[in-house]
């Protein structure tokens, strides 16, 4: 192993751990629906819904991270440069980490000033990180995007996917400035704040996820360079096409002109097909090769990562993103279904199919299959489509009940949150969502035990 592939692994290690505390902090957001006095003055719902959030937006990003610092050095066929720099890092970045959250759980709110703002807790969705961490995150990317560059230039070598991951790692690192502004004028800040929020998460992440998707397809179906490379070209002018416009349909509300409404109602759903395409033409071209694998647990990861992709990102987004759908369900449980079938789909199934690369090569095993990895497989899956599932019935009584019918007021909020449908969608949310963590129990238990057993020297594939 490289050391910077070793330096991935600890990336790993810590994404699976936050992996635990983003489903700890979800189903903690879930009892407060049912129970809403639950830890009241102690540790509010607000709190929860921020590490849930948060942890989900790190571990995520440490798994990207831990990727390509994985392939990087097999694509180049050299040691990643300045890898001492990143490792230095990678410890900082994890200290953060635990420093904010010891302020969230035990100081959790400060006043409206400056010193709040970079010590205590900005306040703005998904970025409620203190400036102090914002500025650590930015030089964590910046050292990231050091490595990968200078790798290159040492290499004197460029692929289609390199090219791709580069010109990417530009607006990864200049969209996250975006965090850091404190505007007093509302629109105006929720205009640019989604900038941060669809282009930094949904834009660069979905090009990113697209050049490690292309590695693995490589890796674990060896399927060739000229199709995953074609399908991600399309996959940038996708991004570029249709990724900024489809950004309006964050602006039907805020007080942006009403163009917007059109605009990005039409583009908004275009962006995961070409990872769905790179996937299936990858499948249909191993189908000539018998469709051999030697890591089932990756290749059935990757095909969720793509369906639930397609599904989850594609098709639940574009069915509550067309304006007149959007008046009746933003804001509302319709929404957090989209949400999590959407970063579960697009990114979630990709982190954990990198795992198990990783797991295999770590093991020295020629061949990665078992039965534990199927039962974690199983529950995760089926514990999201249930929490998606119930998620959507809540979400769908309060654009009915509290929206359609009672015209949004505060009184038929409170009336759908009372509402039978809207009850039972969140008793269905928590009982899915204990069935998804006893799925990360498993997920685990495999990724600590995978391959003990199985064979060192034996050269085995077979049609997954």
């Amino acid at each position: 192993m490289y050391r910077s592939q070793k330096l991935a692994v600890r990336y790993f290690v810590a994404a699976v751990a936050l992996f635990g505390v983003m489903i700890i902090a979800g189903l903690l957001s879930a009892l407060y629906y049912l129970h809403p006095s639950l830890l009241f003055d102690v540790f509010n719902f607000n709190m929860a819904k921020i590490f849930h959030i948060d942890t989900l937006v790190i571990w995520l990003l440490m798994g990207f991270m831990g990727a390509v610092y994985w392939f990087l050095p097999q694509e180049l066929g050299r040691e990643v440069e300045g890898i001492w720099l990143a490792e230095i890092l990678f410890y900082v970045f994890c200290a953060a980490v635990a420093v904010v959250s010891v302020v969230f759980i035990f100081v959790q709110y400060g006043g409206s000033n400056e010193f709040s703002l970079w010590f205590i807790n900005q306040g703005r969705k998904y970025v409620e990180a203190p400036r102090w961490a914002a500025v650590g995150i930015v030089v964590v990317v910046l050292t990231f995007v050091y490595n990968v560059v200078a790798t290159c230039i040492k290499a004197r070598r460029m692929t289609g996917i390199l090219w791709v991951l580069v010109l990417d790692l530009i607006p990864l690192t200049l969209l996250y400035l975006d965090a850091f502004p404190a505007l007093t004028n509302m629109s105006t800040d929720l205009y640019w704040w989604w900038w941060l929020v669809h282009m930094w998460v949904e834009g660069t992440w979905e090009v990113l996820i697209g050049c490690i998707m292309a590695w693995a397809l490589m890796d674990v179906m060896g399927t060739s360079r000229r199709i995953v490379e074609t399908w991600l070209y399309i996959e940038v002018m996708l991004v570029l096409g249709t990724g900024i416009l489809g950004l309006g349909h964050h602006y039907f509300w805020i007080g942006t002109p009403q163009y917007w409404l059109s605009i990005g109602g039409f583009f908004s759903a275009l962006e995961p097909l070409p990872l769905l395409g790179m996937v299936v033409h990858a499948i249909y071209d191993a189908g000539a090769h018998h469709m051999k694998t030697n890591n089932r647990p990756a290749f059935y990861w990757i095909l969720a990562e793509a369906f639930g992709n397609f599904i989850g990102a594609g098709m639940f987004g574009f069915m509550m993103t067309l304006p007149q759908i959007n008046l009746f369900s933003h804001g509302t449980q319709w929404t957090v279904s989209h949400g999590h079938f959407a970063f579960w789909g697009a990114y979630g199934c990709g982190v954990i199919a990198i795992l198990y690369i990783a797991k295999q090569k770590i093991s020295g095993v020629n061949f990665l299959d078992g039965r534990a990895w199927k039962w974690g497989f199983g529950l995760l899956n089926f514990g999201l489509i249930g929490m998606v599932g119930g998620l959507l019935i809540a979400g769908i009584a309060q654009a009915f009940y509290e929206r359609a019918i009672g015209g949004s007021t505060l009184m038929a909020f409170m009336a759908g949150q009372e509402n039978p449908w809207f009850v039972s969608g969140m008793y269905a949310r928590m009982g899915f969502g204990l069935i998804f963590a006893a799925g990360y129990v498993v997920l685990v238990y495999d990724l600590l035990s995978a391959g003990k057993h199985a064979p060192k020297s034996a050269v085995k594939t077979q049609a997954p």
